[in-house]
C-alpha cells in the first residue's frame, strides 16, 4: 500500500511538472510570436519610424528586506514605435519596444536574466520629464538562488518610472520593478528591485 501511494505521488509530481513546463513553452511561442510580429511590421509597414530610441546600462538593488542581497545589472535598447496618442498642450502618449539582457545575483549565485516587452511613455514637448510603464516577459538561466525558489526560468517583469533628459542625448532614469512567474511554477515568492540607469538618445 505504501509504495503504491509513493508511485501514485511520483506520478502526479511528474505530471505537475509536465503541465508547468508546457505553459512555460506555451507562454514562450506566444512571446516569440509577438516580438516576431512587431520587428516584422515595423520592417515591413513602419520602416521609417521604427528605429533604435536609446540605448545604456542599468542597475539596482532589493526593495524589500526579505530579497536584501539580490542585485541586477544590464544594458538595455529601446526601438521607437509609431504608435502614438496625441493629447493637449504637447503632451502625448508613445509606444516603445524595450529589451534587456544582464545578470542577477542574490544569495551568493548568479544568472542570466533576459527581457523583451511593450512600454508606454508620457511626456511632453520640451519639457525633460518622461514617465514610463511597461510589462516585458523575461527569461532566467536559474530559477533558484541560494534559499531563493522564484519557481520557474519563465517570469514577467512590470516596471513603473521616470526619466530625466539631460540635454540633446543623455538620461538619468529611476524604475521600480516587479517580477514574478504569474503562478507559472510551484512557488511565486516575486522580486521587487530599484533599478537606476544612465541611457544615450540617438
Amino acid at each position: 500500500m505504501g509504495r503504491w501511494r509513493w508511485l501514485t505521488i511520483r506520478k502526479q509530481a511528474e505530471m505537475a511538472g509536465s503541465y508547468t513546463r508546457q505553459h512555460v513553452r506555451g507562454m514562450l511561442n506566444m512571446v516569440r510570436g509577438i516580438v516576431v510580429g512587431l520587428l516584422w511590421a515595423a520592417a515591413s509597414g513602419w520602416a521609417g519610424e521604427f528605429h533604435v530610441e536609446s540605448a545604456g546600462l542599468r542597475s539596482g538593488f532589493h526593495a524589500t528586506s526579505d530579497r536584501d542581497d539580490f542585485r541586477q545589472t544590464e544594458a538595455f535598447a529601446n526601438w521607437n514605435l509609431p504608435l502614438c496618442w496625441e493629447l493637449s498642450a504637447g503632451w502625448a502618449f508613445r509606444s516603445r519596444l524595450d529589451l534587456t539582457a544582464g545578470w542577477l545575483t542574490g544569495r551568493s549565485e548568479t544568472g542570466f536574466v533576459g527581457t523583451a516587452g511593450p512600454a508606454i511613455t508620457l511626456g511632453r514637448r520640451g519639457f525633460p520629464l518622461v514617465l514610463e510603464g511597461g510589462v516585458s516577459p523575461t527569461m532566467l538561466s536559474r530559477d533558484t538562488f541560494g534559499s531563493t525558489d522564484l519557481g520557474c526560468p519563465f517570469q514577467f517583469t512590470l516596471h513603473a518610472g521616470l526619466n530625466w533628459q539631460l540635454g540633446a542625448h543623455f538620461d538619468l532614469s529611476y524604475r521600480y520593478q516587479h517580477m514574478s512567474n504569474a503562478a507559472l511554477g510551484d512557488s511565486n515568492p516575486g522580486l521587487n528591485l530599484h533599478m537606476f540607469a544612465l541611457g544615450y538618445r540617438f
